[in-house]
C-alpha cells in the first residue's frame, strides 16, 4: 500500500484530486491532497506575502502531522517546485517523487524562472493590472475540460500570490537522492511548458518516464489512465 500526497498547482487546491482517491483506494493506497495556503477552502487566508516556502511548509505539515512515512510524493505543473522543495526538507519521510505534466526546478529557480518567457509575461502582467500587484488571475483549464468539471472547478478556482511564483527555491541537500518519475501529457497547451522537462526526464535513465494521450489536468480528464500509471510506478519498488 502506498501512501500519495499531492503537491497541486498552481490556482487550484485539493478537491480536483477527489476523482482519484477511490481509484488508488481500490488498489489499497491512500491518498492526501491538501490545498496551499491562499488556494481552495483557504482562500480566506490568501494574502501578499504567501510565498513558495509557506506552500512548501503546507505538505511538510501535513506529512508531519499525519505522521506520514515512505510518502510518494506528486507535484503537479507548480507543485513540481514545491514538492522539490517537501522532498529536500523531508528526505526521512519521501521515498520518490513523481512529477505530473511539471516543473522540474533547479536549486534557486522560482516557477517564472522556469516558465517559457510569454507565460511568464502574461503572469507578471496579470498581478499588474488585475490582480492589484499581488495577485495572478488563473489560467484557463485545459480545452478538453467537461462542461461538467468546468462548472465543478472554476468557481473554486482562486488567483495564485505572486510571490509563490517569484520566490526562488533554495534546495539544503541538492537534487534530492530518491527515486523519480516523469508523467507527461502530450495534449500539450500552447507553447509546450513542459515538454523541455519531459525530454530531461525521458533522456536520464536514473528517471521512470511515462507519457499519457491526456491534456494538462489527467486527474481531472483521464483520473483512470493515471491511476495506472500511479500503480504501475508504486508497484515497482
Amino acid at each position: 500500500m502506498a501512501a500519495f500526497v499531492v503537491a497541486h498547482g498552481a490556482w487550484s487546491a485539493g478537491f480536483v484530486w477527489k476523482k482519484m482517491r477511490p481509484l488508488l483506494a481500490a488498489s489499497g493506497h491512500t491518498l492526501w491532497a491538501p490545498s496551499y495556503t491562499g488556494l481552495g477552502e483557504r482562500m480566506h487566508l490568501a494574502a501578499p506575502e504567501i510565498d513558495l516556502n509557506t506552500h512548501i511548509e503546507d505538505i511538510v505539515s501535513l506529512i508531519f502531522h499525519e505522521d506520514l512515512s515512505s510518502v510518494s510524493l506528486i507535484g503537479h505543473s507548480y507543485g513540481g517546485i514545491v514538492a522539490t522543495g517537501v522532498a529536500d526538507r523531508m528526505p526521512e519521510r519521501v521515498s520518490r517523487l513523481i512529477y505530473l505534466d511539471a516543473f522540474i526546478p533547479k536549486d534557486g529557480q522560482s516557477m517564472l524562472d522556469c516558465a517559457i518567457p510569454e507565460q511568464r509575461s502574461r503572469w507578471l502582467k496579470s498581478a499588474e493590472t488585475d490582480g492589484d500587484g499581488w495577485r495572478v488571475m488563473p489560467n484557463p483549464l485545459p480545452p478538453d475540460t467537461s462542461a461538467e468539471d468546468a462548472a465543478w472547478i472554476l468557481p473554486r478556482r482562486h488567483p495564485q500570490p505572486l510571490k509563490s511564483m517569484s520566490t526562488p527555491l533554495l534546495l539544503g541537500n541538492g537534487n534530492p537522492k530518491v527515486p523519480k518519475s516523469y508523467v507527461y501529457c502530450t495534449r500539450i497547451g500552447p507553447g509546450d511548458m513542459f515538454g523541455p522537462y519531459a525530454r530531461q526526464a525521458k533522456a536520464d535513465p536514473n528517471w521512470r518516464y511515462f507519457e499519457m494521450d491526456a491534456s494538462h489536468s489527467p486527474h481531472v480528464t483521464a483520473p483512470e489512465a493515471l491511476a495506472r500509471i500511479l500503480n504501475d510506478i508504486v508497484g515497482s519498488g
